[in-house]
């Protein structure tokens, strides 16, 4: 593994990656080697989809958590160990879309109501005049 570990932080500093990213995607393929008590590079597609799904199930993580750990798996595969064809075994899970809220016509009413009255000073000078 630290063969495959010093290769993978080479390709991070290669290309400009943060150190706390660095940190983060090696300690998410050192805990999916873990997961499956076996050297990642030794892990493959049906390992993904299982690590995946434990991610969600037994660990409850969010959407955008997932995709932090596919993103890390991703560089490990793809960039790391270049097995292109890999990436489509890799989903991003999909993140739930929240709607924005919208105002109702009453409280907009009492938002710019609520405002306090401002007046530039060219309005008063022309109001004045």
């Amino acid at each position: 593994m630290t063969q495959l570990r010093n290769k993978m932080l080479e390709e991070l500093q290669s290309r400009n990656y943060s150190h706390r990213t660095a940190k983060t995607y090696v300690r998410i393929v050192r805990d999916f080697a873990e997961y499956f008590h076996q050297p990642s590079d030794e892990l493959g597609p049906e390992q993904i989809r299982q690590y995946q799904a434990h991610l969600f199930q037994a660990k409850k993580l969010a959407p955008a958590k997932v995709s932090q750990y596919v993103s890390a798996l991703r560089f490990l595969f793809v960039k790391t160990r270049r097995r292109h064809f890999l990436s489509e075994y890799i989903p991003f899970p999909k993140s739930r879309k929240r709607l924005p809220t919208v105002l109702s016509l009453e409280e907009v009413t009492r938002l710019i109501e609520g405002l306090p009255v401002i007046r530039p000073k060219s309005l008063s000078i022309v109001v004045k005049g």
